[in-house]
């Protein structure tokens, strides 16, 4: 007994009544991905001649058990594709579901002879009709490299199917071909010809029936993907970034992550009372914020829920990368998400900044020697700049950088010297040669963006390859000399991963865990800047001031980490078209939010 009430009935009416209404997606994408199994199956292997419903067949047209086995096939195959967007409760996915299991259901009873599968096939409809609710989730922004994946994927498991095709019918082979021979029958008959293979009686005609669907079935897709309509991702209108200045001009200095929330490849929502906002990209279903909510702190849970509602909406991963501990107490609060330490950020006070002592030692060295050598350093306002000479800077940084991707996200503007972001602060090392470059004695640069009226964050650093080392090094010095003239009393330099695991990890009496775990970074550091940031951001003997990942649950940590690794730039998988085949440029989507908004103020 349980409150007076029998367990047993208790268990018996939530049987009755089926699974919540919000586990019902994930219950069908896996009922989903089953029935597509059993209709691959249906279509790939022979049917039984024995079966009661084979006299039926008999009366059935001839052509008629092939291009069921096909449409078997070819159901079963999008099925499974569909699984995920059903997960996803995506409202496309549930049409197109709808739509297929029928075909489903008839290919099997045609062909198989099975009330059974068609049954299962059939039974899939209800819940899908009667929680249609459920399935509401908007489209994702859409990138050309999911044709690219579709035709990779999509053809190797056709050749795999398709082998299992040409070999389940042992029986009506004509001798014993190879498996080079079956292999060279399969892609012939993905392009609709006859190979070198041959059956007895009209298995030959099946055969090249669903070989020739698989083919049709990839080059489809495939099609579809690379030349349907553009759903593009948000992108910040002048509008928005008009708002998001005013935001910064009065809260600015709570976050130095606060400038690149100017991002142009970002969106935004606002709070209703649009005194907070919150910005973002989405990156392969991840809808990623970076910061701290803009704005007046007690107006962040309002632009928080916006971002939340944005996120069902589309059945996107919400997370945030790189918030303050402020930051993440006010996510997880108004979230119920969690949070985790990432790394962090590194700080300098300029009152307290000097290169004297043992602990700078190394800094001063190399800066003295830099400018022995005969470099030295301007700071400047970036309205300051002509417009000659910011071209050319604009020209270096673009030709320095190390990847033919631009990288950043969180900590990146993404351009220099734009009209709007004149208090920026550009520090450069010159140089004259006797054979100068393509710049002049331009030899390497500091972008700086402003954080608050009294703080700078480092944005990018860019330099010659064939300048000597330690610009960066003497770079810094001299934008944290520099600063107090531009009433600068704070800079904030790179983000470090895991820079506690580091630290403490190579201290006395670390334990055998964190070693391991500080070993395991080591490694990683040898493809990602993780060691390398920490030891260059701790010469400056900065104060660390803790980042975090907020997210949703533990299992979306590996999704998240790679979308991150996307937007950082680390992972590139975008597939441009030929420009011959580009569509012409679409105007900026905005989020649904910001569209109810603007509707009611021009109503």
């Amino acid at each position: 007994m349980s409150g007076g009430v029998p367990i047993r009935s208790t268990r018996l009416r939530r049987a009755l009544h089926g699974p919540r209404p919000e586990a019902v997606p994930v219950l069908v994408a896996r009922a989903a991905a089953l029935v597509g199994l059993l209709d691959i199956a249906a279509g790939v292997f022979p049917r039984f001649r024995h079966s009661r419903m084979h006299t039926m067949a008999e009366v059935l047209p001839g052509a008629l058990g092939p291009f069921a086995a096909a449409l078997s096939l070819s159901t079963g195959v999008l099925l499974l594709l569909l699984a995920h967007g059903l997960r996803r409760r995506k409202r496309r996915a549930w049409r197109a579901a709808v739509a297929l299991l029928p075909a489903g259901a008839l290919a099997q009873f045609t062909y198989r002879h099975s009330l059974v599968g068609a049954a299962i096939s059939l039974a899939l409809l209800v819940p899908l009709v009667r929680h249609r609710d459920q399935f509401r989730a908007l489209p994702d922004p859409r990138s050309r490299w999911r044709a690219l994946a579709n035709f990779v994927l999509m053809g190797a498991g056709s050749l795999v199917l398709g082998l299992i095709i040409v070999s389940v019918h042992p029986n009506r082979l004509v001798g014993d071909p190879s498996l080079a021979d079956r292999i060279t029958h399969v892609l012939y008959g993905l392009f609709g010809f006859e190979g070198p293979v041959d059956y007895q009686g009209d298995t030959s005609w099946t055969v090249g029936v669903s070989l020739g669907a698989l083919g049709l079935l990839t080059a489809i897709t495939t099609i579809y993907l690379a030349f349907r309509p553009e759903h593009p991702a948000a992108q910040l209108t002048e509008e928005d970034e008009s708002r998001l200045r005013a935001l910064l001009a009065k809260h600015g200095g709570r976050d130095s992550l606060g400038h690149f929330a100017l991002r142009r490849d970002k969106a935004v929502v606002f709070s209703p009372s649009g005194k907070a906002a919150v910005t973002y990209r989405v990156v392969s279903g991840v809808m990623l914020a970076s910061g701290d909510p803009i704005g007046d702190v007690e107006a962040w849970p309002g632009a928080i829920e916006r971002f939340m509602d944005e996120a069902k909406a589309h059945s996107w991963t919400p997370a945030v990368m790189g918030c303050s501990e402020t930051g993440g107490e006010v996510w997880t609060r108004e979230t119920g998400l969690d949070a985790l330490e990432l790394g962090d950020e590194a700080v300098v006070d300029v009152a307290d900044f000097s290169l004297a002592g043992r602990a700078m030692r190394n800094v001063r060295q190399m800066v003295k020697r830099i400018e022995r050598a005969g470099y030295e350093t301007r700071v400047r306002r970036v309205r300051d700049l002509g417009e000659t000479e910011l071209e050319r800077v604009r020209q270096a940084a673009e030709d320095w950088r190390g990847t033919d991707t631009e990288r950043g996200f969180s900590m990146a503007l993404g351009r220099i010297g734009d009209l709007a972001d004149g208090d920026c602060l550009i520090a450069t090392a010159h140089k004259a040669d006797d054979q100068p470059g393509p710049y002049g004695d331009l030899k390497a640069i500091l972008h700086f963006v402003p954080w608050g009226t009294d703080g700078a964050s480092l944005d990018l650093m860019r330099r010659d390859r064939s300048a000597d080392p330690g610009m960066n090094e003497l770079l810094i010095v001299a934008a944290l000399q520099a600063a107090p003239k531009f009433d600068i009393t704070r800079v904030s330099l790179n983000f470090a991963m895991f820079r506690s695991a580091l630290a403490r990890g190579e201290k006395i009496g670390a334990g055998p865990v964190l070693r391991a775990w500080r070993g395991l970074l080591v490694f990683l550091s040898r493809w990602f800047q993780i060691e390398s940031l920490y030891k260059f951001n701790a010469k400056f003997q900065p104060r660390w001031e803790p980042r975090f990942v907020v997210y949703r649950a533990s299992g979306d940590l590996p999704r998240i980490g790679f979308a991150a690794m996307q937007a950082e730039g680390f992972v590139n998988l975008a597939l441009p078209l030929p420009r011959f085949l580009r569509r012409r440029s679409h105007t900026a989507r905005t989020c649904a939010h910001a569209v109810a908004e603007r509707d009611v103020r021009a109503a």
